[in-house]
């Protein structure tokens, strides 16, 4: 394939947010307190909090918390509801990761609840079924793994939850059956990505269930027309009634079995059997007394720890907000961090991952010689590496007792890989694009095997207490939002919601780990409030200024521990909403 995952990635999704479109922000009024940067004050509430892409689905998720269920229970609900009303982001068909604070246990407990690629499809048989091509599809078969989600809903529930799962689950099952009117940048999306798939129909091959589910009258659904999915209504029914069995070893398993079969899908009912989600141990870096943790491969949280280890080194607030200095020095940093990201991050069951190394203040320290304060890099030389050692929804929720989510589910492009199992209601994700073809990779494909996952759950301590539980979705620009948003926080004080409509950079082409290499620097894309001159200068230190890219969806709740206040934040980027009672 011509483009390596990230470029396709952006050229898939980034359209979403545009220069062009940033530049309608002009003509906002004033604000009579805080920053004008902010598009509305953070939302507080005492008893809980619930901050979601899509407004319905954290009124869900708020309900069930009135309800008396926990956080657990309220991220279900909200997630549910998420694969019914922004399914284009999110569903079923796709994977999950979660950070959750225990206020019981004082303690962070981690889940990750992706799937593997098939077992009864080898490295070789791939091979042949590739033709010749370097990199997996984008979209069809072989783009697919197993999803996931239902499990990892499951196995939150029974460490955490309290409510039953029908009752969790029947906000979703009501919008599904019923319906609800699309918001505008779902629509948006929506629309974009059906004109994507549809030029993809011979690489996805049977597409008639898409148009089925998805579309009305033969369309993608505009703002506010009301979009009904009663396959999912029962689908999801079938799973609160059967649990997560009913999708894993029951009907459900069966009929994505058939269809596997008759679309060259390389899954089958044994590899649904054989799943099962990993509870993990979030790791951490201390950041100017702030523990920030995320989680370890097979996703790229630890990239978000990497850039920090090398900025800390530096003092931002003598540099500005968004000033050249700054933003040079955390692309630069970035792009370091990538680097690592491209060579070893893999399912830890098939590779060895130098974790203690990677996270290590003497490693970003030796990596911190590497940047140029006045040039842009174009590439780096891996062979002199200083180790010796071998489309996304984000909601975030926190109950009266003090327990906090931190839940990123997707599908990982828009609408996944286009299919839909016959009667279901649900897209099959495309995470399996994401592993490498090339022999020896750390990331490289395997049967049964997890693939590289860009989505990352965020957490914050401060004393050992619960700060911040936070997330940006949108593929490699999630650890660079992760960054921003952390730095505009600590570094800048900056609120929880003026630290999500700040403007922001992405910086696209850095190595990936499908096996592509940086050679040119890559791409920085800037938002319309990073001023003129900061442009000017980025541009004379070397860096290859675009206009259009993808910023992020920002959700995040703070928690101020002393008044035992929740503050929630929902950017304006999104159609969301952060709500609390």
């Amino acid at each position: 394939m011509k483009n390596s995952y990230l470029s396709a990635f952006a050229g898939l999704l980034l359209v979403l947010i545009s220069y062009s479109v940033a530049q309608g922000q002009t003509g906002r009024g004033d604000r009579i307190s805080g920053s004008n940067v902010e598009s509305r004050s953070p939302v507080l509430a005492a008893r809980g909090m619930v901050a979601t892409s899509h407004p319905l689905a954290t009124q869900a998720g708020l309900d069930i918390l009135k309800k008396g269920g926990s956080a657990v229970d309220a991220a279900i609900a909200a997630n549910a509801v998420l694969g019914v009303l922004e399914p284009n982001n999110s569903g079923i068909g796709g994977d999950l990761f979660a950070i959750v604070w225990s206020a019981r246990d004082k303690k962070l407990y981690g889940l990750n609840a992706s799937g593997r690629s098939a077992e009864g499809q080898s490295y070789e048989k791939l091979r042949e079924l590739l033709k010749g091509n370097s990199q997996i599809p984008l979209y069809g078969p072989l783009s697919i793994s197993v999803p996931g989600t239902v499990d990892g809903w499951f196995e939150l529930h029974k460490r955490f939850g309290k409510l039953r799962m029908a009752e969790i689950l029947s906000p979703g099952i009501k919008y599904a059956r019923e319906g609800a009117p699309v918001p505008e940048v779902i629509a948006f999306s929506w629309n974009h990505a059906y004109n994507r798939l549809r030029e993809q129909q011979p690489v996805i091959g049977e597409f008639e269930n898409f148009r089925n589910t998805f579309l009305i009258n033969g369309a993608a659904p505009g703002e506010g027309d009301i979009f009904r999915n009663p396959d999912l209504a029962n689908t999801y029914e079938r799973i609160a009634k059967s649990g997560r069995d009913a999708f894993y070893k029951g009907e459900i398993a069966d009929r994505i079995d058939s269809y596997a079969r008759r679309t060259g899908i390389p899954l089958r009912k044994a590899d649904l059997i054989a799943h099962k989600s990993t509870w993990v141990d979030p790791v951490s870096v201390n950041y100017r007394g702030y523990d920030v943790y995320e989680l370890p491969p097979n996703g790229q949280g630890i990239a978000v720890l990497q850039v920090l280890n090398i900025v800390e080194g530096y003092d931002l607030q003598k540099m500005k907000h968004n000033s050249a200095e700054y933003l040079h020095l955390l692309i630069e940093a970035k792009k370091l961090a990538f680097e690592d990201r491209a060579r070893y991050y893999a399912d830890p069951e098939f590779a060895r991952i130098p974790l203690a190394r990677l996270l290590s203040k003497e490693y970003a320290s030796e990596r911190r010689r590497l940047i140029d304060p006045k040039q842009a890099s174009r590439k780096f030389d891996t062979s002199q590496s200083v180790l010796k050692e071998g489309d996304t929804v984000y909601l975030t929720v926190a109950d009266d007792d003090g327990n906090m989510v931190s839940l990123i589910q997707s599908n990982m492009l828009e609408f996944g890989s286009g299919m839909v199992p016959d009667g279901l209601g649900f897209v099959f994700q495309n995470r399996g694009t994401s592993f490498s073809m090339t022999p020896g990779h750390a990331n490289v494909y395997a049967p049964g095997k997890r693939p590289f996952n860009t989505i990352i759950p965020g957490f914050v301590l401060k004393n050992n207490r619960p700060f911040l539980s936070f997330g940006v979705m949108g593929g490699a620009m999630q650890p660079q939002g992760h960054l921003q948003i952390l730095c505009n926080i600590i570094d800048f004080g900056m609120n929880v919601q003026e630290a999500g409509d700040a403007a922001r950079f992405s910086h696209s082409g850095s190595s990936e780990p499908t096996g592509t290499r940086m050679t040119d620097g890559g791409h920085v894309a800037l938002e319309s409030g990073i001023s003129a001159e900061a442009r000017s200068e980025l541009q004379s230190r070397g860096h290859h200024l675009i206009d259009k890219d993808f910023f992020g969806g920002y959700q995040a709740i703070m928690q101020d521990s002393t008044r035992r206040v929740y503050h929630g934040a929902s950017e304006m980027r999104k159609d969301g909403q952060a709500a609390g009672y």
